[in-house]
């Protein structure tokens, strides 16, 4: 600050990752933006929330507002397991450190700068925060809690991804608050007024019940409130269908919750990003690069995305487990090719580079430029996933602009392989057009795909065999699963590779039984697999899977969905994923035998040992068997 002349801050945000200065990182992409625009920005990473908590008192008071970025995941899956366990390290702290950051950040770092200076804007941003606009079920503390307005204590969230609102906002405070005075300070009281009088897109504020922002209108929604929610789950459940329907439609209204004597405003979010407003963000003069303090050290997230290049955001996938739809949206906002080409020349440039870019995707890889045809049909829908339970007729699933980008990277001086790290959307791949140039398009991809931009292993994300249990996931039928690998298999033995296909699979879904689970595990084996990515269901706020683990009913439709909740019953659908481990066979022979299903068992294990369920004490003598065996 003494170098640059600054006696002050404008804006000081705290981060709770570790301070990389790349366009993955959203407080760098904030504070970035906000420098381009004239402002004094400070970033504060990973401040000590202990003791005198001089990390929030060393740059003083900002002249406009504090901002909490709390990190690129949400703090509590970033630290804990499905089962609440303690991951093995925190990829966004340096050298993977656990006490680097406290559970749920956006709080902690409100209730101590609100404590610190009461007088001052605390402005919520992040995934966290995001996600937690509204009453949400938190998994972790296993209750419904009300927006993170009420318990942080913050004076505004910025939902979603944050650069039109965040920048709207400045302008609309420096318009009518600051008029030029580089001097002036601005109050609590100045920032309620102002932005209660002229509310901006994309946030959400605490107002008190008969002080709405422009009064209730025919035009609001007026969700269940908090109180009724916690006495009627279903009402929970209600009210999440109208959050996730606004969050992806063209034309949205504004989302009203009464909570206690207040009511959270949720206005509506902006319309997709324009490809100019979304280059602008990734144009900015990034380093690309960890902050200098962290020297030596190894950040596990940085080392992932260091030589890779986002070409969109957004996902019209809606997958009913995943998140992206409700932060970035479900509509496609695609980068320029001569944004993309200018981030892939300076990668080239970096030093430890040497020719192989780790991915070139996005939320999901192949969305590049895809959109409705005719966006007035766009305007007016309300479904929050363009491909599920079929592929919408006015969807262009055209590849050919995709492949364009592969094919100008790849001609890049430097550039040896670019690979495509993102999952693949199959079922765009298999979607038969009306207009044969697409289809050949997803062919020629597709043959492209495989045979210059796999590094190996090609993930995909079936997630499970079951079509019953896909669909309440959204996902397609697992029978375009073996015909993706049928033609994978088949051009890899044309091309004369030995590559792996990677499917991705998810236990303890909402709708997923045990006995789904061995299927699972028998039509796996059948395709000779042993599987290595899975993962069990965790809960996060707001999808559609958490709000039908929590209140036990599906949001559109109301129908009862059972699910495994305790622990014992997750590991138990989670044990079918590793059968093939000695230490498995047991408790699934066991199980098997007891839900009477001896033909998925024989399936499994044979038929003349399905019966055979081995004690302990032969299997530790089968080791030493083995163990005897090798030593001779």
């Amino acid at each position: 600050m003494e170098r640059r002349g600054w006696d002050r801050a404008d804006i000081i945000l705290f981060s709770a990752d570790a301070y990389v200065d790349h366009p993955s990182f959203g407080a760098a992409v904030i504070g970035r933006l906000l420098e381009a625009q004239g402002y004094r920005v400070c970033i504060v990473p990973q401040p000590d929330w202990h003791g005198d908590f001089r990390d929030f008192k060393k740059l003083g008071r900002p002249r406009m507002y504090f901002g909490i970025a709390p990190g690129c995941m949400d703090s509590m899956v970033n630290k804990y397991t499905a089962n609440k366990r303690l991951r093995s390290e925190d990829a966004y702290s340096p050298d993977g450190r656990h006490d680097m950051r406290p559970e749920y950040p956006t709080i902690v770092y409100t209730q101590i700068l609100k404590k610190l200076f009461p007088d001052v804007p605390v402005i919520l941003g992040g995934i966290e925060a995001s996600l937690r606009r509204v009453a949400h079920y938190d998994y972790w503390q296993d209750r419904l809690r009300p927006s993170i307005l009420v318990d942080s204590g913050a004076d505004m969230i910025i939902y979603g991804m944050g650069e039109l609102p965040t920048l709207d906002l400045c302008k609309l405070l420096e318009e009518k608050l600051l008029h030029g005075n580089t001097e002036r300070e601005i109050t609590l009281k100045d920032f309620r007024q102002v932005v209660h009088k002229y509310p901006v897109r994309q946030t959400v504020t605490l107002e008190a019940k008969d002080d709405v922002p422009r009064g209730i209108t025919a035009d609001d929604i007026l969700l269940h409130s908090y109180e009724d929610c916690l006495a009627n789950k279903r009402l929970h459940a209600e009210n999440f269908r109208h959050v996730e329907e606004e969050s992806n439609r063209l034309t949205p209204q504004r989302l009203l919750q009464p909570t206690d004597d207040k009511m959270v405003v949720v206005n509506p979010p902006y319309p997709p990003m324009t490809t100019a407003q979304i280059d602008q963000s990734f144009d900015l003069p990034y380093t690309r690069l960890p902050h200098p303090k962290y020297k030596g050290k190894r950040i596990p997230a940085y080392d992932m995305i260091k030589h890779s290049v986002c070409l969109h955001r957004g996902c019209f996938g809606g997958c009913a487990f995943c998140t992206i739809s409700a932060h970035q949206g479900k509509f496609i906002m695609s980068r320029s090719p001569e944004s993309i080409l200018a981030e892939v020349k300076k990668i080239t440039q970096m030093e430890d580079f040497k020719g192989y870019l780790s991915d070139l995707g996005g939320p999901s890889a192949n969305m590049y430029a895809m959109a409705g045809r005719d966006q007035s049909l766009c305007q007016r829908c309300k479904r929050p996933s363009c491909i599920h339970p079929a592929i919408c007729p006015n969807l262009n699933t055209d590849h050919r602009p995709l492949l364009q980008i592969y094919q100008a990277v790849d001609s890049l001086p430097g550039i040896k392989k670019s690979f495509i790290g993102s999952g693949v959307r199959y079922d765009l791949l298999l979607h038969e057009s009306k207009d044969e140039r697409i289809n050949e398009a997803a062919r020629k991809y597709t043959r492209e795909l495989i045979t210059r931009h796999v590094s190996g292993r090609l993930k995909v994300a079936p997630e499970h065999t079951s079509d019953a249990v896909l669909r309440i996931m959204r996902k397609p039928p697992f029978r375009l699963f073996h015909e993706f690998k049928s033609i994978f298999d088949q051009i890899n033995r044309q091309a004369g590779l030995r590559q792996q296909i990677i499917p991705y699979f998810i236990s303890s879904h909402p709708g997923c039984s045990e006995e789904d689970m061995a299927e699972l595990a028998v039509e796996t084996k059948s395709l000779d697999f042993q599987l290595e990515q899975v993962q069990d269901f965790t809960p996060t706020p707001m999808t559609v899977s958490t709000e039908t683990w929590y209140a036990g009913v599906h949001p559109y439709t109301g129908e009862e969905v059972m699910s495994a909740k305790t622990q014992r019953e997750k590991l138990r659908q989670r044990m079918y994923f590793f059968w093939y481990k000695p230490e498995e066979r047991r408790p699934i022979t066991q199980s098997l035998t007891a839900m009477g299903r001896r033909d998925l068992l024989e399936r499994l294990y044979g038929k003349d040992q399905g019966s055979v369920i081995p004690s302990r004490t032969s299997a530790k003598n089968n080791k030493n068997s083995d163990r005897r065996k090798r030593r001779k």
